[in-house]
């Protein structure tokens, strides 16, 4: 491993990196970046009339990126729609904001309501930083998630659009509970898995409701 990759990393998790054993990892980056692709063409007018809305909402850069830890530790940026002002903090977790709606725009609201502000994460998946489904990437600062993930392994995976945990509760869970369901997803790593997922990702965002423990056993 070289300096570089030394460098950027949010916290020392190993001396050498992890890759997950079978075929399915490889299949899975293939399938991530045909889906992610065709995506963007599909998404691209949808997405231009979004950042007009922000734009027009309030003043800043329609997308917003932020340092979260990926694969192995190494942090990248995150892209999302910029759903909050100017002037709210950029470092710190939902949970340590406090009354985090003050800082909410209205096309972000709405943005938010219907998970398209996660929709610039597609050129996430394109680079490699992230896959549709995985762990979601944390900012460094989220010190207790990020050492039980470093201990059971979980930085072997990608990062996720969505993923275990945010179908079994997201904000309403305890963070060591968010690290039980990451570990659960290492340990069950499969095609099937990731299905299941998936379908309760599209139920939750449809249904505009948490999606309770038990969901997709």
């Amino acid at each position: 491993m070289n300096k570089n990759n030394n460098s950027d990393r949010a916290f020392i998790l190993a001396a050498t990196e992890t890759n997950l054993p079978g075929s399915y990892a490889k299949i899975k980056r293939l399938l991530d970046f045909v889906f992610s692709l065709a995506a963007i063409i599909a998404l691209s007018l949808p997405m231009l009339i979004i950042i007009a809305f922000i734009r027009a909402d309030s003043k800043g850069n329609a997308v917003f990126k932020q340092k979260r830890v990926g694969r192995n530790g190494r942090l990248f940026d995150c892209y999302k729609f910029r759903t909050m002002k100017k002037d709210a903090p950029m470092y710190l977790s939902k949970k340590e904001i406090g009354n985090a709606e003050q800082f909410i725009t209205k096309t972000g609201k709405f943005l938010r309501k219907t998970s398209l502000d996660e929709l610039p994460q597609l050129f996430n998946i394109i680079k490699g930083d992230m896959s549709f489904i995985g762990p979601r990437p944390l900012i460094p600062e989220e010190k207790e998630v990020h050492s039980i993930r470093a201990e059971n392994g979980v930085y072997a995976l990608r990062p996720g659009i969505s993923g275990y945990a945010q179908v079994h509760g997201r904000d309403l869970i305890s963070d060591k509970e968010k690290a039980a369901f990451d570990t659960y997803y290492l340990e069950n790593f499969s095609f099937k898995t990731d299905v299941k997922i998936l379908f309760a990702t599209v139920v939750k965002v449809l249904g505009e409701k948490d999606i309770h423990e038990g969901a997709i056993n």
